[in-house]
């Protein structure tokens, strides 16, 4: 079973170096065409792998279907896994789509420039599939143990959905967020961004300069009174912990969602993944 996942990440990790070390090497704006493109490539690839769910499950790959499903309590065959798979790809991109405007309006607010954007989507929902992935191998174990635990995150969900129908919302101001303001109280942040980096080490040579030419020399308020040698986050850091932070948020409403569905771990995992994969694209 082990070589099953393996495999999997295997695939993921290749295509997502694909895409950032071939075809995004270099910094450029995303156009619509090339946009989707990707999001048909990924949509593309999310329902084929439901025939090797279908094949896998079927003929018992490796240990498929081999474990008893929490929810049903039967062992999943080639349709039955099938089922799942399509639903749960359904459920997670439905889901998902409100991320998608919650981005942009953190784009927006750090006026992320959209050459950039690419690069901060890329690693923050490489950031996602770890954490889903964590939160999904701890939630498939407790309900193996605890079936009980369905019904919680049943009422969980109802509670969730009658809070988003009654509360009123305001636009809020990302500064009060929790996060912002913890990263800008341990770490040191510049006050603009320093090309495509993440972080920057104060008097050490702009290497972006090439890439960016005139870069080096816009003034930066922060990194004058810094002191040489301090490591400094750049908002393109920070626009990205509050990324993988909204998602973080996110997945506790979605997760709960697809266990509903089926306690596999390889199905409730293979979905997430290729849902959140087009989510970027998107």
């Amino acid at each position: 079973m082990v070589w099953i996942w393996v495999g999997f990440l295997v695939f993921v990790l290749l295509m997502l170096a694909l895409d950032l070390g071939v075809f995004h090497r270099h910094a450029h704006v995303i156009t619509v065409k090339e946009a989707l493109v990707w999001s048909a490539v990924w949509v593309t690839l999310g329902l084929s792998f439901s025939v090797f769910v279908y094949y896998g499950y079927e003929n018992r790959w490796l240990g498929l279907g081999s474990s008893i499903d929490a929810v049903d309590g039967l062992t999943n065959d080639g349709t039955t896994a099938m089922v799942k798979y399509l639903t749960g790809y359904v459920v997670e991109k439905s889901l998902s789509v409100d991320n998608i405007f919650v981005i942009a309006m953190i784009f927006g607010f750090f006026a992320v420039p959209v050459i950039y954007q690419h690069r901060v989507l890329f690693w923050g929902i490489l950031g996602a599939l770890v954490l889903r992935g964590a939160m999904i191998a701890l939630g498939a174990t407790l309900i193996a143990e605890f079936h009980w635990l369905l019904y919680l995150f049943g009422a969980f969900l109802i509670v969730t959905g009658i809070k988003m129908l009654v509360l009123k919302t305001d636009h809020s101001d990302p500064n009060q967020n929790i996060i912002v303001r913890l990263t800008r109280r341990f770490f040191p942040i510049t006050s603009r961004f320093h090309g495509q980096h993440f972080v920057v080490r104060v008097g050490a040579p702009a290497s972006y300069e090439s890439e960016f030419p005139g870069s080096a020399a816009l003034p930066d308020a922060a990194v004058d009174r810094a002191p040489t040698g301090m490591l400094m986050l750049t908002p393109l850091a920070l626009a990205l912990i509050v990324v993988e932070f909204t998602d973080l948020i996110f997945a506790v409403d979605s997760i709960p969602a697809i266990f509903a569905i089926t306690a596999d771990p390889f199905l409730v995992f293979t979905s997430n993944v290729f849902a959140i994969l087009r989510l970027r694209s998107l």
